[in-house]
């Protein structure tokens, strides 16, 4: 009999997290597994091994080993596990997310990062234990794990306008919500109207907000993420320069050759030729910030 909250072997999930009763609170996936999760808080995934594909609002992604991805309430993401991938969940609802910051004054934010070793087996260890306890009480310390991985983002609410530190919280969900938004669209140019209509700001407020907590622009951001797409799929992938150029959002060849060049100090080619096939990503994702 399967697991009800394991997805394994192509058996795709789904958890409406507004459902009652409510569904597992720990979550798995795994050997082209799929989940869907709708309603609800947010949701927390993170890979022990392998890969996973997400698609969400936010846009999609490929989740490696060792990263962490929050998601909120309206994401709505679809994960689905590699053939020898393992991934695994936690879906929270309100009440949850009340709990901890109630308990330590402490907010969870959409984004992404990756678990240095220890803190992944952690996370493991607290998520079994999440698994096979008592929901309320067992949720506690994994969620608690979360809050400290995220540290960093915390650090730099304070960054945010708005004279309420509950003003500044919702303020930087929604400039996480708008990273996440240009990381999952790194295959073309992301039109400033597109993430200020997403924050409900003037795209005049929401780059100056970007700015200051990023210490790099929208536009800027957008044209690394895509840069560091395009080696990416360079060193993985048979796929010409031209191609590449094109699956990144380069409308010719002739500017993705100067822009590339200006990124990484030589050619597309020559880049090409210098890396080792199936490495893994250009950027670097820390443990706790959102790219």
């Amino acid at each position: 009999m399967r697991d009800p909250a394991w997805a394994d072997r192509g058996q795709m999930l789904q958890f409406d997290l507004d459902d009652s009763p409510r569904p597992p609170a720990c979550v798995g996936l795994s050997r082209m597994g799929g989940v869907r999760v709708t309603g609800g808080a947010c949701s927390i995934w993170m890979v022990v091994r392998g890969h996973v594909w997400v698609d969400c609002k936010e846009g999609r992604f490929r989740l490696r080993r060792g990263e962490w991805m929050l998601f909120e309430r309206d994401s709505n993401p679809v994960l689905q596990s590699s053939e020898h991938g393992l991934g695994l969940g936690v879906l929270l609802t309100t009440p949850d997310l009340h709990a901890l910051e109630q308990l330590s004054d402490s907010v969870l934010y959409p984004g992404r990062g990756r678990f240095a070793s220890h803190d992944r087996c952690v996370a493991l260890r607290l998520w079994r234990t999440a698994k096979d306890g008592r929901e309320s009480e067992a949720l506690r310390p994994i969620l608690l794990h979360m809050a400290r991985a995220q540290r960093d983002l915390a650090e730099r609410v304070q960054l945010c306008p708005g004279r309420s530190r509950s003003r500044k919280r919702q303020v930087f969900g929604r400039m996480q919500r708008a990273r996440l938004y240009l990381e999952g669209h790194s295959d073309r140019v992301v039109r400033i109207g597109e993430l200020a209509d997403m924050t409900n700001f003037s795209s005049w407020y929401f780059s100056k907000a970007f700015q200051s907590l990023y210490d790099e622009s929208p536009q800027a951001l957008s044209a690394r993420l895509r840069l560091e797409r395009a080696a990416d799929l360079l060193r993985s992938t048979e796929m010409t320069v031209s191609e590449v150029a094109a699956s990144c959002g380069f409308d010719n060849c002739c500017s993705f050759a100067r822009a590339f060049r200006a990124r990484f100090g030589t050619s597309a080619t020559r880049y090409r030729a210098s890396q080792p096939r199936g490495s893994g990503p250009v950027g670097s994702l820390s443990r706790s910030t959102a790219v």
